[in-house]
C-alpha cells in the first residue's frame, strides 16, 4: 500500500516543482522586458545585473573538462555488457546518432535561425587559440591528418593548457579503457583493489553534479541579465533570432522522435502507439525533471511490466543506451554551433564541420544525465570548432526551456534502443 502512495507523492512533488519553475521563468522574462523598456542603455545597473551570467558561464567553462573526464571514465568502468552482445548495440546507436547529426544540419540550414537578428555577447571568457585550428582546414584528408597528428599529447596536462579538445577526448577514453581492463582482470582474480578508485571517481563525479546543481540555481538571474542587456541595447527585434533558434531545435527533435517511431514499427514487435502510451509516464518524468538519470528505474519497470522485453534487451538499452545514446543533446550541440556561426556570418570550414561531428558525439557521451548538463559540454564543442565561448551566454537564455525537450528525446532514444534489441520476438 505504501509504494503507490509514495509514487503519487513523487509525482505530486515533480508537478509542483515544474509549476514553480514555470512561474519563476515567467516572472524572470517579464521583469527583463519591463526593465528593458524603462532603463537607459548606459545605466551602470545593467552591468551589475549581468554579473550572474558572468559567474555562470565562467563556472560552466571550469566544470566542462572535469565533468567530461569523470563521466567518460565512470561510464567505461561501470558499463556491463555481457559477452559479445555489444555488437547488437552498434547498429541502433550508430543509426540514431548519425540521423540526429543529419537532422541537426538540415533543419539548421533550412531555418537559418542565425540570420534573423544579432545578439550581443558579454565579453566574459578570453578566447584561447587552440593548437589545432579547424577553421583553417578546408580539405577532408587534411582534417583526418591533423587529427591523427594531434591525437597523442606529450603530457597529460598539455591538452588542458593548449585547449586541445581532441586530445582531451583521447586522454579521457584511454584512461577509462585502461581502468576498465584493470578492473576486469582483478574481477577474474577475485580481487577488489579497484573498488576504492571506482568509489573515488563516483564521489568526485557526484561532487561535480552538486556544484552544477548549485550553479543552476543562478540560471534565472543569469538569463534575466542577458535578456535585459539585449533588450536595452537592441530592443526586442533581435530576440526573434532566439525564437527561431528554439523553433529550429524543436522541429529537429520532433523529426528525430518520428524517426524513432518509424524504426520501432519496422524493427520490432512493439507497436509505436503502445510504445508511446506505455512509456508516457517515463516521457512525462523526463520532460518535467529534465534529467535522463531519474527516468532509468521507471523505464526499466515499463519494460518489465507493460512492454515485457527480454532482460538482455531491457538491460542493455536502458543502462547502456542511456549513457551512449543522447541524440537530443547532439541535436542541441550541432544546431547551437550552426546558429552562432550563422549569426556571426561565418561559413564553417570542412575541418570545423568534421570537428563539430566528432566533438558533438563524444561530448554528448561525456554529459551527465542531469538538468542543463548539455550547457557544460557545449563549451567543449565550441572550443573544438574555434567559436567564441561567450556566445553560449546567448544560448543560456533559452536552454532552460529546450533542455526539457532534448532530455525527452534522449530518453525516447535509449528506450528505442531497448525495443530494437528485442526485435521481432514476441513480448514475454
Amino acid at each position: 500500500m505504501n509504494k503507490p502512495e509514495k509514487t503519487i507523492n513523487q509525482h505530486s512533488i515533480s508537478e509542483n516543482s515544474w509549476q514553480s519553475e514555470v512561474m519563476i521563468w515567467g516572472i524572470t522574462i517579464l521583469l527583463a522586458a519591463i526593465l528593458g523598456i524603462v532603463l537607459d542603455g548606459q545605466s551602470q545597473l545593467i552591468e551589475y545585473l549581468t554579473l550572474p551570467a558572468f559567474l555562470v558561464l565562467k563556472i560552466l567553462v571550469a566544470l566542462a573538462i572535469p565533468m567530461f573526464f569523470l563521466v567518460i571514465i565512470y561510464n567505461l568502468i561501470t558499463i556491463k555488457i555481457p559477452g559479445k552482445t555489444w555488437r547488437n548495440l552498434l547498429f541502433p546507436l550508430f543509426s540514431n546518432t548519425t540521423l540526429a547529426i543529419l537532422i541537426g544540419f538540415v533543419v539548421a540550414h533550412l531555418f537559418h535561425p542565425g540570420s534573423w537578428g544579432n545578439l550581443i555577447t558579454l565579453n566574459i571568457v578570453k578566447p584561447v587559440q587552440p593548437t589545432l585550428d579547424p577553421s583553417n582546414i578546408e580539405n577532408f584528408w587534411d582534417a583526418i591528418l591533423g587529427i591523427i597528428q594531434n591525437l597523442v599529447p606529450t603530457s597529460l596536462v598539455e591538452p588542458l593548457v593548449n585547449n586541445n579538445v581532441i586530445q582531451i577526448i583521447v586522454v579521457a577514453f584511454s584512461l577509462g579503457i585502461v581502468l576498465r581492463a584493470i578492473k576486469s582482470e582483478q574481477i577474474i582474480q577475485k580481487k577488489t583493489d579497484y573498488q576504492p578508485l571506482e568509489n573515488v571517481i563516483e564521489v568526485l563525479l557526484e561532487a561535480v553534479k552538486v556544484i552544477l546543481r548549485w550553479v543552476i540555481k543562478l540560471l534565472p538571474l543569469a538569463v534575466f541579465g542577458i535578456l535585459l542587456k539585449n533588450i536595452v541595447t537592441q530592443g526586442f527585434a533581435p530576440l526573434l533570432s532566439l525564437v527561431m533558434f528554439v523553433l529550429t531545435i524543436l522541429v529537429a527533435l520532433f523529426i528525430q522522435a518520428c524517426y524513432y517511431l518509424f524504426i520501432i514499427k519496422l524493427g520490432s514487435s512493439v507497436k509505436p502507439v503502445e510504445f508511446l502510451r506505455q512509456g508516457s509516464e517515463v516521457f512525462r518524468e523526463a520532460f518535467i525533471s529534465a534529467s535522463s538519470s531519474s527516468t532509468l528505474p521507471m523505464a526499466h519497470k515499463v519494460f518489465r511490466d507493460k512492454i515485457p522485453l527480454t532482460p538482455e534487451a531491457s538491460g542493455l538499452g536502458v543502462f547502456v543506451g542511456a549513457k551512449l545514446n543522447k541524440d537530443g543533446t547532439i541535436i542541441l550541440m550541432v544546431t547551437s554551433v550552426l546558429y552562432i556561426s550563422q549569426m556571426l556570418g561565418q561559413n564553417l570550414s570542412l575541418g570545423q564541420l568534421f570537428f563539430l561531428i566528432l566533438a558533438s558525439i563524444f561530448a554528448s557521451i561525456g554529459s551527465a544525465g542531469i538538468p542543463n548538463a548539455g550547457l557544460v559540454t557545449l563549451t567543449l564543442v565550441f572550443t573544438a570548432v574555434n567559436l567564441p565561448i561567450d556566445y553560449i551566454a546567448v544560448i543560456l537564455s533559452v536552454e532552460w526551456f529546450i533542455d526539457k525537450f532534448y532530455t525527452l528525446i534522449n530518453v525516447m532514444g535509449y528506450m528505442t534502443v531497448s525495443v530494437l534489441l528485442h526485435g521481432k520476438k514476441p513480448l514475454s
